[in-house]
């Protein structure tokens, strides 16, 4: 007798009214999916969800990805695009954006020894220092010459040198007034008509008497005083001697006057102890004093020892 499992499938299968109900239950469904799905094993219904699973896991990692790198590289882009277009956006040099703007004019006051400076460029000629002549309207008579000629100086330096005038009156002293201002064209027949005159060189001529646009007495403030009781000695060294000269020796300075010309005087002018300038004031005392030592050579030794006058 046979066993069930001898049985043909087609036979166990088609022959359902044989068995009934039984075969029925034993089968527990006559649906072949249902059959299927239960033939499965469970580890085989995992593999299944994960190979439907992979691609969708793959595709949303390769598309994060793809995100990440896409914005990294929109990060790196903005962060380097300020230095590539800094140098066109950014405005011009300050150079050259005043250029063409007109500069504000600043007025600078004219400096007081700027007239020392005469208009052929030197500054220096036989030892003398260069200077221009006083405006006419700053000048005002202190004596008049035998000859109806006004001896004049500066304002400062005429009210000083009446001032002194009057002291050294009081003391039995006569001062006189035997040079004040001058100008270039009077300096200049001083020193060219003259030197013709005399046959003599420029340097000669210097030694008694400076070129034009290089006398103190353009300034208006040097005076040659005399003794007005002993005229032989004016502008002469012997001049010393007089009891004029001895007064403004020790009063002078009381008044804001010096001796331009001491002697052995750095300038390497000649002695000349009747030339005295004022240097009462900012103007005075810049016009002799400013800027000397840029103008002086530093070696008197050099000049020929000329005059001041």
């Amino acid at each position: 007798m046979p066993i069930p499992n001898d049985i043909p499938v087609a036979q166990r299968v088609s022959d359902p009214q044989k068995d009934g109900q039984s075969a029925q239950h034993k089968t527990g469904s006559t649906n072949p999916v249902m059959r299927s799905l239960r033939a499965v094993p469970w580890w085989g219904y995992g593999l299944a969800v994960i190979a439907f699973l992979t691609p969708l896991i793959t595709t949303r990692l390769l598309f994060v990805f793809s995100e990440l790198s896409h914005n990294k590289s929109v990060a790196v882009s903005q962060t380097a695009q300020p230095q590539t277009s800094q140098p066109q956006a950014s405005p011009s040099p300050l150079p050259d954006l005043t250029a063409s703007k007109p500069q504000p004019t600043v007025t600078t006051p004219p400096e007081p020894i700027a007239d020392s400076q005469p208009s052929n460029g030197a500054s220096v000629m036989f030892g003398h220092f260069a200077y221009e002549e006083a405006p006419a309207n700053t000048l005002r008579p202190i004596s008049r010459a035998g000859d109806g000629y006004e001896i004049k100086l500066r304002d400062a330096a005429a009210k000083s040198y009446l001032s002194m005038v009057e002291a050294a009156r009081a003391e039995g002293i006569d001062l006189v007034a035997i040079s004040g201002f001058r100008s270039k064209e009077d300096q200049r027949q001083l020193f060219y008509d003259i030197s013709r005159e005399r046959n003599q060189t420029p340097a000669q001529r210097a030694q008694v008497s400076a070129p034009p646009g290089y006398s103190e007495h353009h300034t208006g403030y040097a005076v040659d005083v005399g003794d007005g009781t002993n005229p032989s000695t004016n502008l002469s060294p012997s001049f010393d001697k007089t009891v004029a000269f001895q007064w403004l020796e020790k009063n002078a300075a009381r008044f804001s006057f010096e001796l331009s010309f001491p002697p052995n005087n750095s300038q390497g002018v000649m002695y000349e102890p009747w030339h005295w300038r004022f240097v009462g004031d900012d103007q005075s005392l810049a016009t002799f004093y400013k800027r000397r030592n840029s103008t002086t050579s530093g070696n008197p030794s050099s000049f020929t020892a000329p005059s001041a006058r």
